[in-house]
């Protein structure tokens, strides 16, 4: 999991970002904000995008590296989700907050449950035809 600021990803060499944080295998980025193309580009590769609510940030929460972090209520999601991050200190201390899910459509919900893009692209690929479809010639 990557905590960030404001506008995470802004500067950032597009979508090789988001290809590198989902290759050191982060699951989810929690941010103030995201920048645009940056946000959609993780969902493309299958990390979540999670923005915080109110004044919360990693500093406000005291955020220091050594806590786990569960994502609760990804059973059923849903475009721009309201999720609960139970944050488990290393002093046992337990503490849950509200953060809005950033997959923001319908497909990039699709894209998030195939693990990104590429692999909903495969499934697809690997699907029977239906009955009487037509392959297009190349």
């Amino acid at each position: 999991m990557v905590f960030g600021g404001e506008e995470y990803g802004t500067g950032s060499s597009r979508d090789w970002a988001a290809k590198g944080t989902q290759l050191l295998g982060v699951k989810a980025v929690i941010a103030r904000s995201f920048e645009r193309i940056h946000r959609s580009n993780l969902v493309g590769m299958g990390v979540l995008p999670l923005q915080f609510t109110g004044s919360d940030s990693a500093a406000s929460l005291g955020i220091k590296g050594d806590e786990t972090v569960d994502v609760l209520g990804l059973d059923n999601i849903v475009p721009q989700q309201e999720l609960t991050l139970r944050i488990k200190r290393s002093d046992g201390t337990e503490e849950t907050i509200k953060v809005k899910s950033r997959i923001d459509t319908a497909i990039e919900v699709d894209y998030y449950k195939h693990g990104g893009i590429l692999p909903l692209r495969a499934a697809r690929a690997d699907r029977p035809r239906r009955p009487g479809a037509q392959a297009k010639a190349a």
